[in-house]
């Protein structure tokens, strides 16, 4: 009987093609997406002279598309369940093109932050691969298919600094934008043509004051974190929002209980496993994104500061790029770990893994090869570690929520990464050093944010030891409640 079972799939030999297919052009999407985080930075010093802005105003140009993510992420996620993940997918990218198009044009803030803000929706592109991974793919290929999608966030961010750095030294700084968008429309033109709609969806009514209520809780949120250090931290617009931030999101949490079809399922969400893979994720993407922060800085230092390396924007690009070489080599031996020892393990293994680069880091700082060598160890740990989360959250939700839970599962992360820039940032003006007329983040400062990122690391660690234990392996894909067996695709 199990016999005659196993025939049919044994005659489909397109299957396997196909699904290669599909796990290339999620992850491809996922990196694009990515790219929009670090495709900035190479500008960073020259923004206000390009936008004919101030240098306050001008970090609006990276401020938009942060919190344009924050709002889009969740959305598309919950749209994606409802109204099919794929066509959520497509949206996203045509907004990322739109974006990179008017960015392209703009020779002015405005439109750039318009530009930016457009981007910045297409956040929830990753959330939504994973999603639709776990509806179309054998369980066999989804651990490492997940873990691959799920590391093409860090992936995106590190290969997309040189490649950025590289454009912007020698091409007209438009280039950067016209890239994006060529690259966007290839891989919406990839979605279309090779990746099917699933059949899962929850259906329902969308709920508009839920989605309404915890975007501007994330905007108030978001904003107070990443300007607070330029209005100052007890001034009266950053307390303000983020006791607007607090009180709606009260609220929100009240209506989100109460309301029959919601954004997000706090009870779900509440289920221990969901909730201390998404504290664990937030503390984590702090931990994470202490080594953005330091090692560009560390690299372009003069050298007559005694601790900097002098270095070009294309060097810090090169040294950091091995790292998202390393997250993409780790993807399927998160999956393996995972299998063997479930995916909590593998989240365990990951966060020691980073603790240890960041212990590196602080004594390692002084030559090209020992930065490459530490931000080679974050991001062997980070890949570990992002690609367990999702199985995490898969084995714990419906499969008509996969999509809402693992974009919010994404949205933690940012904000980690949100709160470890304007702590770290706050940290390295605290501690600094004369160079002549200029003031610079001191050694120490850099020592401390190190061993930060470290302490956070261990932090996460125990968070996971708390997650409940293993699951059987093929729980990463299964849903918890019963559900029709064509509608797995």
């Amino acid at each position: 009987m199990s016999h005659a079972q196993a025939q049919p799939f044994e005659a489909e030999p397109p299957g396997p093609p196909r699904t290669n297919a599909v796990v290339v052009v999620l992850a491809f999407a996922g990196i694009v997406v990515a790219l929009m985080q670090t495709l900035v930075i190479p500008l960073i010093p020259q923004l206000p002279r390009l936008l004919s802005a101030s240098a306050s105003d001008a970090t609006w140009a990276i401020t938009a598309t942060l919190l344009a993510g924050a709002v889009a992420t969740p959305v598309m996620g919950r749209l994606g369940d409802m109204y099919g993940k794929r066509l959520m997918l497509l949206i996203s990218l045509t907004l990322l093109v739109a974006g990179s198009i008017v960015a392209a044009l703009s020779d002015s803030l405005v439109p750039m932050v318009v530009g930016r803000a457009l981007q910045g929706l297409a956040a929830g592109v990753i959330p939504l691969g994973i999603s639709i991974m776990r509806d179309e793919l054998p369980a066999e290929r989804l651990g490492s298919a997940t873990a691959l999608m799920s590391a093409s966030l860090g992936v995106g961010g590190a290969l997309g600094l040189p490649a950025a750095a590289f454009l912007a030294e020698r091409t007209d700084w438009h280039v950067l934008f016209w890239t994006a968008a060529g690259f966007g429309a290839l891989a919406a033109v990839l979605v279309l043509t090779l990746v099917p709609e699933s059949s899962v969806r929850s259906g329902g009514r969308f709920d508009l004051v839920g989605a309404a209520g915890l975007s501007t809780a994330l905007v108030c949120l978001l904003l107070a974190i990443s300007q607070g250090a330029g209005w100052g931290w007890t001034s009266g617009r950053t307390i303000g929002l983020f006791a607007v931030s607090a009180v709606v999101l009260l609220l929100w949490g009240w209506w989100e209980l109460r309301t029959r079809q919601p954004l997000v399922d706090l009870r779900a969400t509440a289920r221990r496993q969901v909730l201390l893979t998404n504290l664990a994720s937030a503390v984590f993407g702090f931990a994470m994104f202490a080594m953005s922060l330091v090692l560009p800085q560390l690299l372009q230092l003069p050298e007559a500061t005694g601790y900097g390396l002098g270095q070009s924007m294309l060097v810090v690009g090169l040294v950091m790029g091995p790292s998202g070489l390393v997250m993409m080599a780790m993807a399927p031996l998160s999956a393996r770990i995972s299998r063997a020892r479930g995916p909590k393990t593998t989240l365990m293994v990951g966060a020691v893994v980073v603790a240890i680069g960041y212990g590196l880091g602080t004594v390692l700082m002084s030559a090209i090869w020992q930065l490459v060598l530490v931000s080679a160890v974050i991001g062997a740990g980070i890949g570990l570690a992002y690609g367990a989360m999702p199985a995490l959250i898969m084995a714990a939700v419906p499969l008509s929520e996969t999509a809402a839970a693992n974009s919010l599962n994404t949205l933690m992360r940012s904000i980690g990464t949100s709160i470890s820039s304007a702590v770290s940032g706050a940290i390295l003006a605290q501690l600094t050093m004369s160079l002549g007329p200029v003031t610079v983040p001191s050694q120490n400062g850099f020592r401390v944010v190190l061993a930060l990122g470290a302490a956070m690391a261990l932090i996460a660690l125990v968070i996971m030891s708390f997650i409940p234990g293993r699951r059987p392996a093929a729980s990463a894909g299964t849903p918890r409640t019963t559900v029709p067996a064509h509608a797995k695709g």
